[in-house]
């Protein structure tokens, strides 16, 4: 855009310029007081109105947001371009994935050069052993290039072959609002079926290979309804099997790594039920009637998730300790009473998850915030543990697609080390190396990481995991870069990421908050931070950077913080909180507007996170949220330059909360530092989709950071 049409643009929301030549003033949106008091609270919002996506003044203000941004980083062009160019260069191109066996097929998918999605590919099997031939030719299943042609977003949702290899499940978004629509490919024709369904976020195959099971979501995106569709049928013939009516539970339909059963599982924020139709039963096999069984019933605050052997369930679940054991129930008569406990639950080690395999059984366990992976031969009853050696690592199960399987997939990762995908022999123990991501000029042994512990006001023990380039390590305080989420019980693990390359290579530190709220130390490290206690996890961030600041690692000159959606209500709060702290914020699609959002009880997602944050319709949860809400608490004074991220159509968190945070700001800061608005118009709560887009908006954050911590001259070596 030309400066003068920038100008022009500006013109609508902005005071007038006193001198053509000076910089833009930041864009003014029009307040429009509306009383929002609830329990007798008084509250105004000033800028309500711009939830309104028709309003004739919203567009034209969010785009008025994007050109002052523009105008901010214009001299900063050569900077951004050169941090693109870089990660580009990390780009491996023309990159496979390994192949994964499932039935007849190896499964796989390419991306080529100068393609921003990949293909999804399948090769026949070979031999009486079904292996992978080398030499063999490659079906392309989806070509998503081909689908996103024309399209400014894409995201592939699943995509799920049929036991008889027929035919192809898959769900597509055009929008970025979760607007997946499903569709049914005939892998011999090529050729869509004339059937779709719109709002779909879960699908499974029965093992007829013609019924389909899949579920919906209702106005507010909250899966709810599952379905039976037979291939051939109208979608007026589909069958509705089931309908969850509690606005706090949503439901997902999955099948059992041994093709047994089909399962709906039925899980709000703290409680879950598991239903099963017997997979082998559908309408094409004689059995009009399927049935859904309960295995457990819901009950308040336990959860519990399942997979199936032989004529037992194997049952991962909570109701003896809040970090899970995990017992055996026989699949005829699922007595919780009756179960064989085969791990009990403690305290220091949360059971993280379960892969189940005919001979084989492997338990995901999170110890003292380090993953572990842990094998029990069922067959001799003995067990081991799969040992790593890095100080800061995640390591995840990966494709094992087939129940019969001796060999365990998982992919390993660290904060130097890039995503290395493995095959492990169950029963020998050997470890095979089958691919480590390419990074073209990456060298690994030029950067180091640690974890060290921050000290909470309550006394806990907080871990921190860094990364750095050695020789741009300092014996004094050096940029840093501070990331923090906190919610949902999500953990945040240590992994690679070839985009940080770029800021380590300027000396800057990079480093993860662990604090509670998320998973990372377990389940108790959750709820230690939730509802009433949602405040720890603010004070938890705002320990972890003042014990970086104490061992001389950083300053708050020297610090910049970022967090996304629960970690942009994170960034908020600790702004609000000490925001002398921090020299720079980034915070992507964050959610601000806490109490607003969880009282209007039509948006997607609000009813479902009462168990999250509260309800703020009843007056002691509305006073947790009330002391927090980072729009409810800005105040006059100085803040640290900020850039704020969201898109246009994104339905987690709605792009006027931070709108309206911005726009609330300008008018108390007081200092003189960058408050910048991106929103790409184009997006939901993700960003950009094609793996070359979403560079560029990395590339524009890291330029914020780099020109904010005084390194923006540096160049990378």
């Amino acid at each position: 855009m030309k400066f003068s049409a920038l100008f022009l643009l500006l013109a609508i929301f902005v005071a007038p310029m006193a001198h053509a030549q000076t910089a833009p003033e930041p864009p003014t949106a029009p307040r429009q007081p509306r009383d929002v008091s609830v329990h007798g609270d008084p509250r105004s919002d000033d800028y309500f109105w711009l939830r309104e996506r028709d309003d004739p003044r919203t567009l034209p203000y969010l785009k008025a947001e994007n050109a002052f941004a523009d105008a901010w980083f214009a001299p900063h062009a050569a900077l951004k371009e050169t941090l693109y160019q870089e990660m580009f260069g990390r780009i491996q191109q023309d990159d496979d994935s390994v192949p994964y066996r499932k039935g007849d097929w190896w499964y796989s998918s390419r991306t080529a050069k100068g393609e921003q999605y990949a293909r999804l590919l399948r090769r026949h099997a070979v031999g009486a052993d079904r292996r992978y031939d080398p030499a063999g030719r490659d079906e392309t299943l989806l070509d998503l290039n081909e689908m996103a042609r024309g399209k400014a977003f894409l995201r592939l949702g699943l995509a799920k072959v049929s036991r008889d290899g027929a035919r192809l499940a898959y769900t597509a978004d055009f929008t970025g609002g979760r607007d997946f629509v499903l569709r049914l490919r005939d892998l011999i024709t090529g050729q869509d079926d004339a059937w779709s369904k719109a709002e779909v976020s879960s699908a499974t195959w029965a093992n007829d290979s013609r019924t389909l099971y899949y579920t919906t979501m209702d106005a507010s995106k909250r899966s709810h309804r599952l379905w039976r569709h037979v291939v051939g049928t109208t979608a007026q013939a589909d069958r509705l099997l089931y309908e969850e009516n509690d606005e706090l539970f949503d439901i997902g339909v999955d099948k059992t790594r041994d093709e047994r059963f089909v399962t709906l599982l039925v899980e709000s924020k703290d409680s879950t039920e598991v239903r099963v139709i017997d997979a082998d039963a559908s309408e094409t096999a004689g059995a009009a009637d399927v049935a859904l069984r309960i295995v457990m019933a819901r009950r308040a605050s336990i959860e519990y998730h399942l997979e199936h052997r032989g004529s037992s369930f194997y049952v991962r679940i909570n109701d003896t300790g809040r970090n899970y054991r995990l017992v055996r129930l026989d699949d005829g008569r699922p007595d919780l009473a009756r179960a064989e406990e085969l791990i009990a639950a403690r305290d220091d080690v949360m059971l993280d998850d379960l892969d189940l395999f005919a001979g084989h059984m492997v338990v995901t366990e999170r110890v003292r915030g380090s993953l572990e992976l842990r094998v029990f031969d069922l067959a001799r009853g003995d067990e081991h543990r799969v040992a790593f050696d890095e100080a800061a690592f995640s390591v995840h199960t990966s494709e094992n697609a087939e129940f019969d399987a001796t060999t365990l997939r998982f992919v390993f990762t660290s904060m130097t080390t890039p995503a290395s995908t493995y095959d492990y022999d169950l029963v020998t123990r050997e470890r095979v190396l089958r691919k480590r991501q390419p990074v073209p000029g990456y060298d690994p042994s030029l950067y180091a990481s640690e974890r060290v512990m921050a000290r909470t006001t309550d006394g806990t023990s907080v871990p921190i995991s860094l990364v750095w380039r050695r020789d741009r390590r300092l014996a004094g305080p050096q940029p840093l870069l501070l990331y923090g989420y906190g919610s949902y019980g999500i953990p945040i693990d240590p992994t690679f990421s070839q985009t940080r390359v770029s800021l380590l290579d300027r000396g800057v530190i990079f480093a993860i908050a662990h604090i509670r709220g998320g998973g990372d130390l377990g389940k108790s490290w959750y709820e230690a931070a939730k509802m009433a206690t949602k405040t720890v996890t603010f004070s938890d961030f705002i320990a972890c950077a003042e014990a970086l600041i104490a061992r001389g690692t950083t300053a708050p000159s020297l610090l910049a913080i970022q967090g996304a959606s629960a970690g942009g209500l994170l960034m908020g709060a600790v702004t609000n909180l000490r925001p002398e702290l921090f020299r720079a914020v980034v915070t992507e699609v964050p959610f601000v507007d806490v109490v607003n959002t969880m009282l209007d009880e039509t948006l997607p997602l609000t009813t479902g996170e009462f168990i999250e944050w509260g309800n703020p319709k009843i007056a002691v949860q509305y006073a947790w949220m009330r002391a927090y809400s980072p729009y409810d608490n800005l105040k006059p004074g100085v803040y640290p330059a900020m850039l704020v991220r969201t898109g246009l159509n994104d339905t987690q968190v709605a792009y006027w909360e931070p709108a309206k945070y911005v726009a609330k700001l300008r008018t108390l800061k007081t200092d003189a530092n960058p408050l910048l608005f991106k929103i790409n118009l184009d997006v939901g709560h993700g960003g950009a989709s094609g793996r070359f887009d979403s560079l560029r908006e990395i590339a524009e954050d890291d330029a914020f950071v780099l020109v904010e911590l005084g390194v923006a001259g540096r160049e990378a070596r």
